[in-house]
């Protein structure tokens, strides 16, 4: 798909972000720019509505959207989760889903040819699920088993990521991908992360931890509370975070 992208423009920008679940509000309106190859962190306490806000985005039915989001010049909030997908819309998920009966390759073999818009050569293909693999430290047997089934929880977070360099998306959000990992897969998830933001991929990674930045170079920081941001700073501020809580940072005023 074309870009439409004026210059100056961010590729993800959205603009009055509210998200409702059974008409509850849970995300209170968030404006939010990433540009291209930008690493961006969504930091906050459990139960703030990182992940509520990660849903409404990528277009989840059952997570009402209001308010504006674009992707490449083009407003995609009134489309499909999967029209948005197409569009370049990438969403690393927190708790991975075991699909029975689907191979990862052949699964990612046609997840690629979508996004490319082209059938790929099986030999080429083949070479580039086996090197991401290899980089992500998973056997290249995986190719042939079943999507997630029978992964441990890390092994489903690292074949995401090796889903994210294939696909190469315009923005990617990945929501608590860290979250289960121990310290060996928690370095190649954080150099998967940080090779897809130097692809041109725009990243959001949604966390309550504060570890995964000892490994990352984020652009910004943001942090949660209670459906806001309610500060934004460089990597600086995540070590505050880890020094002094959440609680250090005032929650939004009631109503806002």
């Amino acid at each position: 798909m074309a870009e439409t992208l004026t210059t100056g423009e961010p590729l993800f920008r959205c603009r009055d972000a509210r998200v409702y679940v059974d008409d509850k509000p849970i995300v209170r309106g968030v404006d939010l720019e990433i540009g291209r190859g930008e690493l961006h962190v969504l930091m906050g306490p459990n139960g703030s509505g990182k992940s509520t806000l990660a849903a409404g985005l990528a277009g989840h039915p059952l997570y009402r959207l209001e308010g504006e989001v674009w992707l490449r010049g083009e407003r995609i909030d009134g489309l499909t989760a999967d029209e948005r997908a197409r569009r370049g819309l990438f969403l690393g998920f927190q708790y991975p889903v075991a699909v029975p009966g689907l191979a990862v390759g052949t699964f990612l073999r046609a997840a690629v040819e979508v996004q490319r818009g082209a059938a790929v050569e099986l030999r080429t293909f083949r070479k580039e699920l086996v090197d991401g693999l290899t980089q992500l430290g998973l056997p290249a047997a995986f190719a042939g088993r079943y999507l997630n089934d029978g992964f441990s929880g890390g092994e489903k977070k690292r074949l995401e990521l090796v889903q994210l360099l294939l696909l190469r998306p315009a923005f990617a959000l990945l929501d608590e991908i860290d979250s289960g990992l121990d310290v060996d897969a928690l370095k190649l998830v954080a150099a998967g992360i940080q090779q897809a933001a130097q692809q041109g991929t725009a990243v959001l990674l949604v966390t309550h931890y504060q570890r995964i930045l000892d490994h990352l170079r984020p652009d910004r920081v943001h942090v949660f509370r209670e459906g806001a941001i309610v500060r934004s700073g460089d990597a600086a501020l995540a070590a505050e975070l880890d020094q002094h809580g959440y609680d250090w940072v005032a929650a939004p005023a009631a109503g806002g």
